[in-house]
């Protein structure tokens, strides 16, 4: 059968054979190991399986297209924020908060003049889709998913749909970024890894093949299998050892005690002996950020450097958050913004005593913290007992010395009806649940490359809405208004 024909083949699946193709191209050994997720019966994916991607008009994917500019805008007023506070042209409590739990050379490293002006080259954020629009729970520069996007792209690709950024979207976008940085033809990746983020390494090890089979050469590897030399970074190769010349850092920067030679690894990224993405900047992975883009004394700086339109295009999106902060108020002080059916607060301690209906907010760690990422660490107000709900808050307050957390809005994500095949029943069925969007932006010559959206639909009665065995997993794709 020749190519065109099989091609014709596949498109004439039923949904049924459709779902079982795709499962079918799940790569070896999966793309998540078996500690993170229980696998289904009789199936290779962790996750429900469509037949079809996650459907979008084209004025949506507009609005992702257009979301990755606001973004980029926003890490680099960001960046100029903090370098401002540290240097004592803006208050000095801006930086003091960015800074706060990270220990003095996570803070030097930030800080440093060779890295001025670097930014993340990868945003992800997570969005909500609701009622009222687009809600952005959080950023993420240091992201996981974007071999096992880049997997479901190519697998959905080749039954023939529109996928948001193609199906090779992740890896051309990838690569793209690759090359921009390294800024010298034929350039050397090294992938690297730590015990922390060990779970990811299956989907790196699927993204670093194939970047290998587009040109881009590509080690996916720990940091104990980096060479160090005075004159750069090295790893061993199938024809020898090769310097690195452009290092992406899989690692986060609250882990670095305990990974093995990362005095060497940032010796020569400090000594430009390797581009490296992204920077180790410690206060651009702050969930914070977006409680500083909603201080009032701050909204000239960011009208100013983001414009009015990218300024009220984020104030739609970022959540109303705010630092949980021990420090007490004035007597006649309040807390900015925070406000329940006309109801202000003057401390924490208040909001703790609130129905449970009327706590529609989330408690998460801000940043540099292993309870960070993922769903860990995130407690949901109106999904526990007012005692529970008081422990969450004086937790918090009580880690901020090492682990500052934020409290933010909880946004009510609109509900979808998806199509799946269940392995149990050797059926189609249906799943009614809330989506949460991750479109992935890789920065090539300072301009954002919109390279592909995974969705997650996940049961209604979830609060959190994360990637877990009953949640539908699959690409966005384009789809005309009028089909």
């Amino acid at each position: 059968m020749g190519i065109c024909a099989e091609q014709k083949a596949v498109e004439r699946m039923n949904p049924r054979e459709k779902c079982l193709y795709i499962d079918s191209k799940t790569p070896e050994g999966g793309l998540y190991t078996d500690i993170q997720r229980a696998i289904h019966p009789n199936s290779n994916s962790t996750w429900r399986v469509s037949p079809e991607p996650f459907w979008m008009p084209r004025k949506i994917v507009d609005h992702f297209e257009n979301l990755g500019h606001h973004l980029l805008g926003f890490y680099k007023a960001a960046n100029l924020l903090y370098s401002q506070s540290s240097r004592g042209i803006k208050p000095n409590w801006i930086s003091t908060y960015l800074d706060q739990g990270k220990p003095g050379e996570v803070v030097a490293y930030g800080r440093m003049n060779r890295f001025k002006s670097q930014l993340p080259l990868v945003i992800r954020p997570d969005m909500i889709p609701t009622r009222s629009g687009m809600i952005s729970t959080e950023l993420d520069s240091i992201p996981g998913g974007i071999g096992f996007t880049g997997s479901l792209g190519e697998r959905y690709g080749q039954l023939g749909y529109d996928i948001v950024g193609g199906s090779d979207g992740m890896v051309s976008g990838f690569k793209g970024m690759v090359r921009s940085l390294a800024e010298v033809d034929d350039p050397v990746l090294g992938v690297v890894v730590s015990e922390e983020s060990d779970g990811y390494r299956p989907e790196m090890t699927w993204l670093g093949k194939a970047l290998n089979e587009s040109g881009l050469e590509t080690y996916v590897v720990t940091p104990e299998e980096v060479l160090f030399s005075e004159a750069g970074l090295f790893v061993e190769g199938e024809n020898g050892r090769k310097q690195i010349d452009v290092l992406y850092r899989f690692f986060e920067l609250f882990d670095l005690r305990n990974i093995p030679k990362i005095d060497l690894l940032l010796y020569a990224i400090r000594k430009g002996l390797v581009k490296a993405t992204p920077p180790p900047k410690a206060y651009l992975e702050e969930k914070m950020l977006m409680a500083l883009f909603h201080h009032p004394g701050l909204k000239g700086f960011w009208l100013k450097e983001l414009g009015t339109e990218s300024f009220e295009y984020l104030a739609e999106t970022f959540p109303r958050t705010w630092i949980l902060d021990p420090k007490p108020l004035p007597p006649y002080g309040v807390i900015h913004g925070l406000e329940v059916d006309g109801e202000v607060f003057s401390n924490w301690d208040e909001l703790g005593k609130l129905g449970q209906k009327k706590r529609h907010f989330v408690i998460k760690p801000s940043g540099f913290s292993d309870q960070a990422w993922g769903s860990k660490g995130v407690s949901v107000g109106h999904d526990m007992a007012e005692d529970d709900w008081q422990t969450v808050i004086s937790d918090a307050l009580g880690a901020y010395e090492h682990s500052p957390h934020i409290l933010q809005e909880f946004h009510s994500g609109s509900r979808f009806t998806v199509d799946y095949y269940d392995f149990e029943t050797d059926d189609m069925a249906q799943l009614k649940g809330r989506a949460r969007l991750q479109p992935y932006y890789f920065i090539e010559d300072d301009a954002p490359v919109l390279s592909g959206i995974q969705a997650t639909i996940c049961p209604s009665d979830k609060k959190l809405l994360h990637g877990m065995v009953d949640a539908v997993v699959i690409p966005c794709g384009i789809r005309d208004e009028k089909k």
